[in-house]
């Protein structure tokens, strides 16, 4: 007997408030960066923030293929298979250091980016110094994507909040002491905040490793080629999908930063606001990831509808509180990460744009999650592209750059582009709750048939 709705409410955020805690801890240690550099200027605010925007919008590519673990692992658990996700898990791995290795190339080549978009040369000099002292940290980030998406698709979300927890609390003790210097330890500025987030990077991940729990011999651990060419079939799509939409938001940051060191400030105080609160959205979206992936795991269409649609009903309800935030306290919000009159300012006006695009950015989180639970990735990530790319950027620099709104134009364009992803991909998950569900284990067996077949 299917559950009741009200059922189906709890078991979602029994799931989805330790992911969206654990998914707003990771905003947190960039929020931290933020508000602990501010205090030494406005341009190394800006730094810092520009830094930390690029390094996230780069390793988003990398997260998104590791996201190919969950419908790949909460699929197989809801086919009632442990060691088919356990060996997903390691595939994972094999994935993570693959896809690090790539990262490294655009990571490298930002300084040249940022002189060629006409970035001010200290806030770009600042913001390299920042980025490079991150690269150590990329392949432990992709390695705690992937034990995170392994824990969450078991169901088993109690060590990702704690590890989460830890390393925020040691993030803003390393920050303070090695941003500003203590005992023997020098001021390291910008330096000692990108230092500070990639041990914890690193800390992090190996909170999770114990409790990935114990081996088993129906595990394969080696390097699978095939499985491997499948998880990129997932991921691929997922990680081009966050390319396209935080690509968007980080150029949107290098055009803020052609504005001036307020706007570019008050572009990275809203964005580490707006991206906190959508972390939750993000979430919920990963828990209706994980409970749609159970639903076609196990051939229930019906399991898998019901909650795709309590995790978009959630997910809207959420951030219609926080848009509501956004209204009543634009210039306290503003005031915890600046103490810049200036960047306050423009930043009350760059939070009246979050709070109206706020439902509409919750509905595109949630909804890629729970896309992904059917292992529909494609379709997120096309639409994302023309949403953005041809909508919101183009409304962005004639609003922001060419006209004569500044940085608030540009997010009225960033506003247009997360409303159409909105709508489309709620209605493709209308279209595609209504079909048969066909888990991946039926697209793996056929492939593998085709493959004997051939031989």
């Amino acid at each position: 007997m299917a559950p009741s709705l009200s059922a189906e409410l709890k078991a979602l955020w029994r799931l989805a408030l330790p992911l969206a805690l654990a998914q707003a801890g990771q905003a947190l240690m960039g929020l931290v960066d933020t508000a602990v550099v501010g205090r030494l200027s406005e341009v190394a605010q800006a730094s810092a923030g520009l830094g930390n925007s690029l390094t996230f919008t780069i390793m988003f590519f990398g997260i998104g293929v590791m996201m190919a673990l969950d419908p790949l692992v909460s699929q197989a658990i809801g086919a009632r298979q442990p060691a088919e996700a356990r060996t997903h898990y390691w595939t994972g791995v094999w994935l993570a250091l693959f896809t690090s290795v790539v990262l490294l190339v655009p990571l490298f080549s930002t300084g040249a980016v940022l002189r060629l978009v006409g970035v001010q040369p200290e806030v770009a000099a600042g913001a390299v110094d920042y980025i490079e002292l991150r690269f150590p940290g990329v392949f432990g980030q992709l390695l705690f994507v992937g034990a995170r998406s392994y824990l969450q698709g078991n169901g088993r979300t109690r060590a990702i909040v704690v590890a989460m927890v830890a390393a925020n609390v040691l993030n803003l003790v390393l920050d303070v002491g090695l941003v500003f210097g203590v005992g023997p330890v020098p001021a390291l500025g910008i330096r000692g905040a990108s230092i500070a987030t990639t041990a914890c990077t690193w800390v992090q991940f190996l909170l999770l490793v114990p409790a990935l729990g114990p081996r088993s011999p129906q595990v394969r651990r080696r390097l699978d080629v095939p499985a491997l060419v499948r998880a990129l079939r997932v991921g691929l799509p997922v990680g081009l999908h966050l390319l396209a939409e935080g690509g968007v938001f980080g150029l949107a940051g290098l055009l803020a930063g052609r504005l001036g060191a307020s706007s570019s400030a008050a572009h990275q105080v809203a964005l580490t606001w707006a991206s906190l609160t959508f972390c939750v959205a993000l979430g919920i979206g990963s828990a209706g990831s994980v409970r749609v992936g159970w639903g076609v795991g196990a051939g229930d269409r019906r399991a898998a509808r019901r909650s795709g649609l309590v995790a978009f009903g959630s997910g809207a309800a959420f951030m219609a509180c926080t848009a509501l935030m956004f209204v009543l306290m634009p210039a306290p919000l503003a005031r915890l990460l600046s103490p810049n009159d200036g960047v306050v300012l423009v930043a009350t006006s760059l939070f009246a744009v979050t709070a109206v695009f706020q439902v509409f950015d919750g509905v595109q989180g949630v909804g890629a999650g729970v896309l992904r639970g059917y292992a529909d990735t494609r379709f997120t990530f096309v639409v994302n592209v023309v949403a953005h790319w041809l909508i919101g950027l183009p409304l962005s620099y004639w609003l922001g750059v060419r006209g004569s709104l500044g940085v608030v134009g540009l997010w009225w364009g960033l506003s247009a582009g997360l409303i159409v992803v909105a709508l489309a991909v709620f209605a493709r998950f209308e279209w595609l709750s209504r079909q048969e569900v066909r888990p991946l284990s039926v697209h793996a067996a056929a492939e593998g048939a085709l493959e004997r077949a051939g031989q």
